[in-house]
């Protein structure tokens, strides 16, 4: 039966009906889990037990259903279940609802054999019955966002993490861009092993650069524009979670900023080429989007969110998701997944009933965890709950 959502008082909700939802999930040899079977139906859902039973595996379960590494960014031979023998492979199977409809989908790591089983790290995809290319076809149909307590040191740390969290915001909007980052990425290591090696062929280093410059320019690109448009939707923002003021830094962006697209082709391009015994010095590329920062800033108080207090930046960054909730809710009919690590117990009562009300509002299956099951409370029936004990779920 098709669940309506509604606010915590009983009335019907004003966003739109859940159409990004988990309906069936299998886990076979995943972390904890030898096998494990989950049917939710379109609400949020509430993971409560102890420490260490299992609820950020299943939320981990969750998160590669969609394109990158999961949300521990694990090498897939670290997922396999713990005792099972090496290169025993796992897999996360599911039905989920779509704004397009039903869609099947099957990830995992096959088994495998040999001495150097571990070493191998190919992830396999299937959609609908069908082996896809790769995993980047995962985000025409899913989009998904997670906040995990690693992150709550995302202001203050490199900025990888912040490229991370940023790809994933811009894959909701465009499900290419996880190509174009892939492509990227391939041609840079390329290139850097060619350095490495001493290998300087013109032709060979031309055609990787020239897919660098290409590629990398569209990445910057889209990450600009999706920054652009969160910038617009945090400046909305109402409640208890700050305005945050976005923008996205590096030269790369600058190049954008001050002229067209095929110029900063040009520029990047020129850059590689000239760069190409310093790049072989250094181990990699000094220049291009691998380089770029997301710059947040807590708007109210005109203040970088690195110094910004340790409650203030988890603050910020459910403002940025929340934003980018909202603008994919009204752009693609369906608020992306949104998986959050114990998230709502460290919150204030008045800032996590505002959590829960956006949750609702927006008609999102958020995944959330907890160890005290009264977090939870203000969300009564508008949320099911399993509990997780020794790596077994149960409904209630």
């Amino acid at each position: 039966m098709q669940h309506t959502a509604v606010s915590m008082s009983g009335a019907p909700a004003s966003g739109p009906a859940p159409a990004l939802a988990v309906r069936r999930m299998t886990l076979t040899r995943f972390r904890g889990y030898d096998s494990a079977r989950l049917e939710p139906d379109r609400r949020p859902v509430a993971l409560i037990g102890p420490n260490g039973a299992g609820k950020t595996n299943l939320l981990e379960a969750v998160s590669f259903l969609a394109p990158g590494r999961g949300l521990r960014g694990a090498r897939l031979a670290e997922v396999e279940r713990i005792g099972s023998p090496p290169g025993a492979g796992w897999a996360v199977a599911a039905m989920l609802d779509t704004p397009l409809g039903a869609v099947e989908i099957g990830t995992g790591r096959e088994p495998q054999s040999g001495e150097r089983a571990s070493d191998r790290d190919r992830r396999l995809v299937r959609i609908d019955g069908h082996a896809a290319k790769g995993q980047t076809a995962l985000a025409e149909h899913v989009a998904m966002v997670w906040l995990t307590p690693q992150m709550d040191r995302l202001f203050i740390e490199g900025a990888s993490g912040r490229r991370r969290f940023l790809d994933r915001l811009v894959f909701g909007f465009d499900p290419a861009h996880a190509g174009r980052l892939s492509r990227y990425e391939h041609a840079l290591r390329e290139r850097a092993r060619l350095l490495k090696d001493g290998r300087f062929d013109e032709g060979w280093l031309g055609a990787l650069e020239d897919q660098m410059a290409t590629t990398g320019i569209a990445v910057a690109a889209a990450r600009r524009e999706v920054v652009q448009r969160l910038r617009a939707a945090c400046a909305r923002s109402v409640g208890p979670f700050p305005g945050a003021d976005l923008a996205v830094a590096g030269t790369v962006e600058r190049w954008l900023d001050e002229g067209p697209a095929l110029a900063a082709e040009d520029a990047l391009r020129s850059s590689l080429r000239s760069g190409r015994r310093a790049d072989a010095e250094a181990g990699g590329a000094t220049l291009g989007p691998h380089k770029s920062d997301l710059a947040v800033r807590h708007a109210p108080k005109d203040m970088p969110a690195a110094l910004c207090s340790t409650g203030e930046q988890k603050a910020l960054l459910i403002a940025v998701v929340l934003a980018n909730a909202r603008l994919l809710a009204a752009e693609r009919g369906a608020a992306p997944m949104l998986l959050l690590d114990e998230v709502a117990a460290h919150l204030d009562p008045g800032r996590r009933e505002a959590l829960f009300g956006e949750i609702l509002a927006l008609g999102a299956q958020a995944w959330m965890t907890g160890t005290d099951e009264g977090v939870f409370d203000p969300l009564g029936e508008d949320a099911q709950r399993f509990r997780i004990e020794d790596a077994h779920i149960r409904p209630g």
